[in-house]
């Protein structure tokens, strides 16, 4: 089979494909035949040897696939050969062929295609565990997602409405802005021309927010704080401008906040499973009813996975970049 290797420079242009043998589920795992890989920005840390893959897992990158069930391991049940499948992977994506864990697959949503599915596992793991199981995101609550149209703030958009909150998110220029609220935001603050603090202040009445998903980190983190109502909770996915900052933590005594985050890869597969259950219960026949969406910005053939991880590093796009394999 074909898959993506990196070279020793680890810069995007290292990227090539190269074949492999076809992996062989082990117990308890599925074997997809990939049609559509997302391409995510833990490909790009992995690329650059800041991700490590876990010991067990394919050296390839890709964290996310969708296509058809090749082959099934021992013990695995309720899958059969041929069935559409998308699944949150422990690497190895960038391939023709992924093992995956059945705990970490799903089905493909009725009317979705293919390449709609290959937008959902990452980034529904990813804001499900962050804003329903550590961040509790209720009714009624006021939701701050920075990095609004990306896939994950997509997601985040999608999942504040199934919840009943209101979402306000940050982005990049007045396209994505529009973009974010013809998807659903309620508010979308282009951090290029406002300052997002006094912007967020004024939609809110001086009250701020009860949530905030936070994927930049740095200089952010104070001002993330100063935005959060009593009770509220600032959750970290990523630390694009760095995982340092000087904060006065006055806030967090005076209005009970609370500081948290995740990845998804360290999880154990029994806390992936109990995510992939929710999202079956949860969001699964929302999407079949289309009242949560989808959005690939583009799809790259794997021989252009270069230039696939160029567009992501560019943050020019909006929603989902992934790569098709057949």
């Amino acid at each position: 089979m074909q898959q993506i290797e990196v070279g020793p420079d680890g810069g995007a242009g290292s990227v090539r494909v190269g074949e492999a043998p076809v992996p062989v589920p082990r117990a308890g795992e599925l074997l997809i035949e990939v049609d559509y890989a997302g391409v995510n920005r833990p490909d790009l840390l992995q690329r650059d040897g800041k991700y490590a893959p876990p010991p067990d897992a394919s050296p390839v990158m890709g964290l996310e696939v969708a296509g058809h069930v090749a082959a099934l391991g021992a013990e695995v049940s309720g899958w059969q050969v041929g069935d559409a499948v998308c699944a949150l992977t422990p690497g190895g994506g960038y391939a023709e062929y992924c093992r995956t864990p059945v705990g970490q697959a799903l089905p493909v949503p009725a009317g979705l295609s293919l390449e709609q599915a290959a937008c959902l596992p990452e980034n529904w793991f990813t804001v499900w565990a962050n804003l329903v199981d550590l961040g509790h995101l209720a009714a009624g609550e006021r939701l701050l997602v920075h990095g609004g149209s990306s896939g994950i703030g997509l997601a985040a958009i999608a999942l504040a409405q199934l919840r009943g909150a209101t979402c306000i998110v940050t982005v990049g220029d007045e396209d994505k802005a529009r973009f974010c609220r013809e998807f659903g935001a309620q508010h979308a603050i282009n951090y290029r021309t406002e300052d997002f603090v006094e912007r967020v202040r004024e939609l809110c009445a001086g009250e701020g927010v009860d949530v905030v998903l936070d994927m930049v980190g740095g200089d952010y983190i104070p001002r993330n704080l100063s935005l959060l109502r009593r009770d509220g909770r600032l959750v970290f996915i990523a630390f694009q401008h760095g995982s340092r900052a000087e904060v006065d933590f006055n806030p967090v005594l005076r209005n009970r906040l609370v500081i948290t985050g995740s990845t998804m890869r360290p999880r154990t597969l029994a806390e992936k499973s109990a995510i992939r259950d929710a999202l079956l219960r949860e969001v699964w026949p929302a999407l079949a009813a289309g009242r949560v969406r989808t959005h690939v910005h583009a799809s790259f053939p794997l021989a252009e996975t270069a230039a696939a991880h160029r567009l992501m590093e560019s943050s020019r796009h909006v929603g989902k970049i992934l790569l098709r394999l057949r």
